[in-house]
């Protein structure tokens, strides 16, 4: 069997290697998972299930460190988010445990008509079948979890293809889960090619695929997907914030830039395009630039490094592009705008940019913030709705009035009121819509997309 080295985004050392599995290999996966699904008499049971979870919470619990740095590594997120990452990875576990004992069906009512006397009916879940998992580099191992944990908690087979650059951490949870207990087929990592992936969408034995990455890929794959596959799609968004006079400057200044330069910018709601009133866009602006330029950039394993590395230096050369393209399209810059070296590209600040830019039409999943000035909330929510994304939206401000108003009339698919975009808990409902993706995740969403409603009705002349 062939192997791929993985290699760190900050200096390009190795870090791992993986196993790779050629389109025959990931063939066999899904022959190995289906299998498991057909052979319903050995369906693990709920309880059994539970006690697969704990197991992995508790080893989980006992490796923090060890996996800390695993996910730094091959993502480039810096240690400290990197440790955040781990902590939310066990207590996502923790959710689905929770959520296996909520995940209910109800009494349909029967006999209040003619035609439905004497029956009694109820709804009863079962897991939908064979999941496949296409994740993203951006957050390698609690993504594999809100991906594969769900369809553990509700008795489906998974298996993962983590992206090529960070698959170490999606192959260790699997590695964990059978250590943890779980038999062996009922969770499988493959580290393949695009033909590969596809094939794991496209099989008519895959009953539900998630997905987590470019929108033209996503929606490629769904295109692909065979009649009766669901699908749960997360795209990107271009995270809109909306500033009005009466924010809360001082509180607001330090959500901002951890929205906006977390991860170096590479995160699906990432604080990107601020519009500020512009009474006050000069002070916000400035205060952003004066806090992002303090920010530690570098190696992503130092503790004190709070920006690490993109994840290649391609990312770091489209970023430096469309940050020139921004300043010759009217944006200034107030500070960063340049890279540092192959990997590593400056906290950026630029002020009104055109709304033609690249970087004010589309996700620039990279460590830049723009600051645009408008005069009226209802120009402020007109520039925000304008591109075809619909992810996570924020507005800040002390009136309940102007916070409702733009709560509802902001295309989001949630709001956050006085806090960043990147706001996120593992069970609230996450997704996009429009070109942003399609269904829902969070760990409780997730395990209610992965199974299947099935009724029973009974007839009785005793009823």
């Amino acid at each position: 069997m062939s192997t791929i080295e993985v290699t760190s985004p900050f200096d390009g050392r190795v870090v791992g290697s993986v196993p790779f599995t050629t389109v025959e290999g990931v063939q066999k996966a899904i022959d190995t998972a289906y299998e498991r699904f057909l052979d319903v008499d050995n369906w693990i049971p709920k309880y059994k299930r539970i006690e697969i979870l704990e197991n992995l919470m508790k080893i989980m619990s006992s490796q923090v460190e060890e996996l800390t740095i695993l996910c730094a590594s091959e993502g480039g997120k810096p240690y400290i988010d990197s440790k955040v990452e781990i902590q939310r990875a066990i207590n996502g576990v923790k959710i689905a445990i929770e959520q296996i004992g909520l995940q209910e069906g109800q009494e349909i009512a029967m006999g209040h008509t003619a035609s439905s006397a004497n029956r009694m009916a109820y709804t009863m879940k079962e897991p939908i079948g064979v999941v496949a998992a296409i994740s993203a580099f951006n957050h390698p191992f609690n993504l594999a979890i809100h991906q594969v944990i769900p369809a553990i908690a509700v008795g489906c087979p998974v298996i993962i293809r983590p992206a090529t650059q960070t698959p170490m951490s999606a192959l260790r949870l699997v590695e964990l889960l059978k250590e943890a207990g779980l038999p062996e087929g009922w969770a499988q990592a493959v580290v393949c090619d695009r033909q590969g992936g596809e094939l794991l969408v496209t099989s008519p034995k895959t009953a539900f695929f998630t997905f987590i990455g470019s929108g033209p890929v996503g929606w490629y794959l769904n295109s692909k997907a065979s009649a009766g596959t669901r699908s749960a799609l997360e795209h990107g968004g271009v995270a809109p914030v909306i500033v009005e006079p009466d924010a809360d400057i001082e509180a607001m200044i330090p959500d901002l830039v951890k929205g906006g330069f977390y991860h170096a910018g590479q995160v699906c709601v990432s604080v990107q395009r601020i519009f500020v009133h512009e009474s006050i866009a000069d002070t916000v602006a400035s205060e952003i630039a004066q806090k992002a330029s303090k920010l530690v950039v570098g190696d992503q394993l130092d503790p004190k490094t709070e920006v690490g590395p993109l994840i290649n230096h391609n990312e770091v050369n489209r970023v430096e592009e469309w940050v020139n393209d921004a300043v010759a399209k009217g944006g200034k810059i107030l500070t960063g705008g340049k890279r540092i070296g192959d990997s590593c590209f400056e906290p950026t600040v630029i002020v009104n940019p055109s709304d033609d830019a690249i970087i004010s039409q589309k996700e620039i999943f990279g460590p830049v913030v723009c600051v645009y000035s408008y005069k009226t909330l209802d120009e402020a929510i007109k520039r925000a709705n304008q591109l075809d994304v619909s992810f996570q939206a924020a507005v800040f401000t002390k009136n309940l009035d102007t916070a409702l108003k733009a709560v509802k009339r902001l295309n989001a698919t949630a709001v956050m009121v006085n806090d960043h975009t990147a706001f996120r808990v593992d069970w609230m409902p996450f997704g996009g819509a429009k070109t942003s993706g399609l269904g829902l995740g969070g760990i409780p969403d997730s395990m209610r997309e992965m199974q299947n409603q099935k009724m029973m009705v009974i007839k009785s002349p005793v009823l």
